[in-house]
């Protein structure tokens, strides 16, 4: 493969292979916290560090060590937890509640988490990002603030749509590889030629693929929620905006409806060199945004 197809596949390795380094960081010694869940299913937390305590909610298609870089960052003077989304834990997709129901089960054990650690600071990413949004409008005395790093918010389309339909029925016709192409194809907006080189690498194609029955539950999710953000005006927590100056374009379209509608955004942040997984390219600078934001929060 060439360099230039290395480099793109890199952030993918290390997003998608368990156990692979990140961001060079030595995180602290971490401990196990076992938290009861939704449905009583049992939530291992992994949680290192000492100090205000921060919960960092993964993305779509990956699990709680996409955030490795970061809480080792943060982990110098933070308490950081992190833990495997409903959706994405225990072979939940497939046969968990579909819609609105899974987003529900997403935000107890958000809740769960949060009243087992006490108040603390919610960072989401991605569709973690929208699940953080939802948790902090069930319960906002639970968290000091919150910070969103590109959050796919359907402003004023669904989110997926028709394209999401064909994902459903392509998935539930034993063909993950098409469910999972629609998803980043017509639904992320990737381009051919990053798929296309995930496919020339059968170990990161595999771990997408597997992916495909938990990111299409997750996306049925977020549509559960409707289309529109009036919802979130209501949100009285603090709240940073977190971008990628070289995301797609609609992400920081949805930033920026989002950023409209919050009553207390304390500001939009765009990293201009990096994209939507700069919390593997780039650890340590998202965990100086998120620590710079959790200083300024009152205790």
């Amino acid at each position: 493969m060439s360099r230039p197809g290395r480099r793109l596949l890199r952030p993918l390795v290390r997003r998608l292979l368990p156990g692979a380094q990140v961001g060079g960081q030595v995180a602290a010694t971490s401990r196990e916290l076992v938290v009861a869940g939704a449905g009583d299913s049992p939530i291992t937390v992994t949680d290192e560090g000492q100090g205000p305590a921060i919960l960092l909610l993964h993305p779509g298609s990956a699990n709680r060590s996409s955030w490795a870089g970061v809480a080792a960052a943060l982990s110098e003077r933070f308490r950081v937890l992190r833990f495997d989304r409903w959706t994405y834990r225990g072979g939940h997709a497939g046969t968990a509640p579909a819609g609105a129901d899974t987003m529900d089960a997403e935000v107890r054990d958000v809740l769960a988490v949060a009243a087992a650690a006490g108040r603390l600071l919610l960072v989401g990413h991605s569709s973690g990002a929208v699940v953080a949004l939802e948790s902090a409008l069930a319960a906002p005395a639970g968290f000091s603030g919150m910070v969103l790093y590109e959050p796919p918010v359907a402003v004023d389309e669904p989110l997926g749509g028709e394209a999401l339909r064909r994902a459903r029925a392509a998935l539930d016709a034993g063909d993950p590889d098409r469910a999972i192409t629609i998803h980043m194809r017509e639904i992320v907006g990737a381009g051919r030629i990053g798929i296309a080189a995930m496919r020339r690498v059968p170990p990161v194609w595999q771990v997408v693929r597997d992916h495909a029955a938990a990111q299409i539950t997750d996306d049925e999710a977020i549509e559960s929620l409707g289309v529109g953000l009036g919802r979130y005006a209501r949100l009285d927590l603090p709240v940073l905006l977190l971008g990628g100056g070289r995301s797609p374009a609609h992400m920081r379209e949805r930033l920026d409806a989002l950023a409209a509608v919050l009553p207390r955004l304390d500001s939009t942040v765009v990293m201009p060199e990096q994209g939507h997984m700069a919390n593997l390219r780039a650890p340590g600078e998202v965990a100086k945004v998120i620590a710079a934001f959790a200083d300024r929060l009152p205790p």
